[in-house]
């Protein structure tokens, strides 16, 4: 239960720590050709760099956030923020591939930084502040991601692939000096041993409730990474879209998101938050109606798909910070543990959606089988909201 006498952590420190949690995530990738080059390898090998810097943050999160709930939120977050300089250091010293995968490998340790976030917020606000704060943390997590490509891509062109590195490292020194001073402890009552604090995977995993609310946001999730997958094969299908146009149009999305999320951090004291989450699905999916409609129209202009496809943004905007909230206070004692094992959930299950939707997606068909694809998955995410609302309107929670 939170404490209003507990010293809440400032929120601006909670929004550097997520967005340094996702910036790791691409900000190198205009850097994987260069790499490659240097260490003489195939760009598929360079490539799991990408890949498998998202198995280890899926990791992460299960690990990091019951350990939070055992030991401290501090603590955690020293040790992942110590973890990550020290990973980028080796990265940019890296004398051959192997090297150089490890360390990044061991760069995933940062996403502790969101979930302790999210838990930290839990611990010291009530649920409408907790929706409210997390709808601002949230929007790292849409602007980190664009700018930090175009950071990467200057690095890369001035001083060489190295210096995203050594970049990283002073953002994990600077990770580092917020925690330790401006990041106030927020656990107040530890559990008692980390075996205990693990068998809260399986509480939590036997509650109805925390897997609607998992599977509506790795659906939601999912519907963006098939857009993701899916907008160059559109952009292919058409053939008069320029690398630029495609950057711009791709980027409306997170700017929904960012639209989406502030407007959670300022009507979550005024709504509740299965009524966000219903909200947003409503949006995605009749927006993706919208351009599933001017598909069958005829409508070729590009604006036809990326337009409706905004709404993706804007629905994951507000459905994301508000199921958020909602999951870390199904059982208060677990808000670490529940934080860490939804973003794992989450994030496997949008994998698995992307890899499916890779199954019937291809230059031939793309416009078409991706609008399908998305609203398939928003349908269904709708539909887990649906039985979320009813759930916690019977039990009577989730609604004040």
């Amino acid at each position: 239960m939170y404490s209003q006498a507990q010293e809440a952590p400032p929120l601006s420190v909670l929004i550097a720590l997520s967005a340094l949690a996702v910036l790791p995530v691409n900000m190198f990738a205009p850097s994987l050709p260069s790499i490659a080059r240097d260490f003489d390898v195939d760009f598929a090998v360079v490539n799991v760099a990408i890949a498998g810097y998202a198995v280890a943050t899926a990791l992460t999160h299960l690990i990091a956030g019951a350990l939070s709930d055992r030991f401290g939120r501090k603590p955690v977050a020293l040790v992942a923020m110590a973890m990550f300089t020290a990973a980028s250091i080796g990265c940019s010293l890296a004398v051959d591939i192997r090297m150089f995968l490890l360390c990044r490998l061991l760069q995933g340790a940062v996403i502790a930084g969101y979930a302790v976030s999210l838990a930290s917020i839990r611990d010291t606000s009530d649920e409408r502040a907790v929706a409210s704060r997390i709808g601002y943390v949230s929007s790292a997590w849409a602007v980190a991601p664009m700018i930090g490509p175009v950071l990467g891509g200057v690095l890369d062109s001035r001083f060489g692939w190295r210096a995203n590195f050594i970049a990283f490292a002073l953002l994990g020194i600077a990770g580092l000096y917020l925690v330790a001073f401006h990041l106030p402890e927020t656990n107040r009552h530890p559990s008692r041993s980390v075996v205990l604090q693990f068998r809260g995977y399986g509480e939590l995993l036997r509650s109805t409730r925390f897997c609607a609310y998992a599977l509506c946001m790795a659906l939601a999730l999912g519907t963006l990474y098939v857009f993701l997958g899916g907008a160059p094969l559109v952009a292919a299908q058409r053939g008069d879209t320029s690398g630029t146009a495609l950057g711009f149009y791709m980027g409306m999305v997170p700017a929904g998101f960012i639209i989406g999320s502030y407007v959670v951090g300022h009507a979550s004291s005024r709504r509740s938050s299965t009524e966000l989450i219903f909200a947003g699905r409503i949006l995605t999916c009749s927006g993706l109606l919208i351009g599933l409609g001017l598909v069958f129209a005829g409508v070729t202009h590009p604006l036809a798909f990326f337009g409706p496809c905004v709404s993706v943004g804007l629905g994951n905007g507000l459905t994301m910070p508000a199921a958020n909230a909602r999951v870390l206070s199904i059982h208060p004692g677990l808000a670490g543990t529940a934080s860490g094992l939804a973003a794992a959930l989450t994030v496997i299950g949008a994998g698995i959606i992307a890899f499916a939707s890779g199954l019937v997606v291809d230059a031939s068909n793309a416009r078409a089988a991706v609008l399908g694809a998305m609203l398939t998955t928003s349908l269904l995410s709708l539909a887990a909201a649906a039985f979320i609302a009813h759930a916690e309107k019977t039990d009577g929670v989730g609604q004040a």
